[in-house]
């Protein structure tokens, strides 16, 4: 939970109003329906993408040399989707030696997999895959926002959403907004999430692993492209709405994944887009040869859907434009993120993806 700030008026920081809006008692995170009453990922758009994640883990796993026991730590397991979709794909001989970590804030959902551990923080100490999809973009953070002389000051907001500036930015966050996203001279109105609280969540969830792979998939900027009014929504029933931190919808904000991996421990964490990592994990958007429509109508209808699916998840403009952010821990592990990036100026497959990738020693 974010530290207290009062503001004027009974106002909140956005990181204290945001965490208790999602996560307090009777918080949007903690109510029945789940985020996916609400919005869809790319775990409930297609089980393909639960198909590549099951690859991933296969690699993860060959590169460790197949361990006794081998974890996959959904970090943000919603209502367990993704770790029942990985759970019914994998191959008996992993299944037999994984070990299924689901880390959600909520209460474990009913007929969940007796195999599943439901935790509320990371397990520390194992080793295999750590995947957190659209979980950062959910860990609060501070708005900051250029005033009429140029300096950055914090913004408060009050439960019905209204906002008001407060005192300069100074200390950590300040530290932080110069290095990752600077505001200092910028136009009146420019605004900045600042994402040190992300980068900390992220060092740890990375630091949990013993050995292994962690993969982060999210909506992200990096610090060449910022967005220069912030990127601060909110979602409900699957519409985008204005931001209020009162429990009846999410809020999320982009994440800045170049500062998420520059403050992970340890070496070769990479930045790259979803449509290039799902190619190179064996997802295609391809449609199927016309030829199949004669010979086997059925089989064709189904590819068809199939490649749609795979589509959607890999589209430029859409989920396939997320960024994946992998970030090996030991040396085993280094060679699948190679394998994950392909060819340089490639998606995996040999062709471009229109997405690079960038290495962060």
């Amino acid at each position: 939970m974010a530290s207290a700030s009062s503001g004027p008026d009974g106002t909140r920081t956005w990181r204290e109003a945001a965490d208790a809006a999602l996560y307090g008692p009777g918080g949007f995170y903690r109510r029945p329906e789940g985020p996916a009453g609400h919005f869809r990922t790319s775990v409930h758009a297609s089980p393909l993408f639960a198909g590549a994640v099951v690859e991933l883990l296969r690699r993860v796993d060959a590169a460790l040399g197949h361990p006794e026991e081998l974890a996959f730590t959904d970090v943000g397991a919603g209502r367990g989707e993704l770790v029942r979709a990985v759970l019914e794909r994998c191959p008996q001989d992993l299944a037999a030696r994984l070990r299924p970590y689901a880390v959600e804030i909520a209460d474990r959902p009913a007929g969940l997999d007796p195999r599943v551990v439901w935790l509320e923080k990371v397990p520390e100490g194992v080793e295999g895959l750590l995947f957190a999809n659209e979980w950062l973009d959910n860990v609060p953070v501070d708005v900051a926002e250029a005033d009429g002389a140029g300096s950055a000051r914090r913004v408060f907001v009050g439960e019905d959403g209204e906002e008001m500036l407060g005192e300069p930015v100074a200390g950590e966050d300040a530290a932080w907004l110069a290095r990752w996203w600077p505001l200092e001279g910028a136009p009146p109105g420019s605004r900045a999430e600042i994402g040190h609280p992300r980068d900390a969540a992220w060092a740890h969830a990375v630091g949990s692993l013993r050995a292994g792979l962690a993969v982060a998939v999210d909506y992200a900027h990096e610090r060449a492209t910022r967005p220069p009014f912030g990127t601060l929504a909110g979602f409900r029933d699957g519409r985008e709405v204005r931001p209020v931190p009162d429990g009846s919808c999410d809020i999320t904000a982009h994440v800045a994944l170049d500062a998420c991996a520059a403050a992970g421990p340890g070496t070769g964490a990479a930045v790259t887009t979803q449509r290039r990592a799902l190619h190179a994990l064996g997802v295609d958007g391809g449609r199927p040869p016309l030829s199949l429509a004669s010979s086997d109508p059925a089989a064709y209808v189904r590819a068809l859907g199939t490649a749609g699916e795979a589509a959607e998840l890999t589209a430029p403009g859409g989920l396939g434009g997320f960024g994946w952010l992998l970030q090996p821990v030991g040396d085993a592990c280094a060679p699948v993120v190679a394998e994950v990036l392909g060819a340089p100026g490639g998606d995996g497959r040999g062709g471009s993806s229109g997405g690079a990738e960038k290495l962060f020693p």
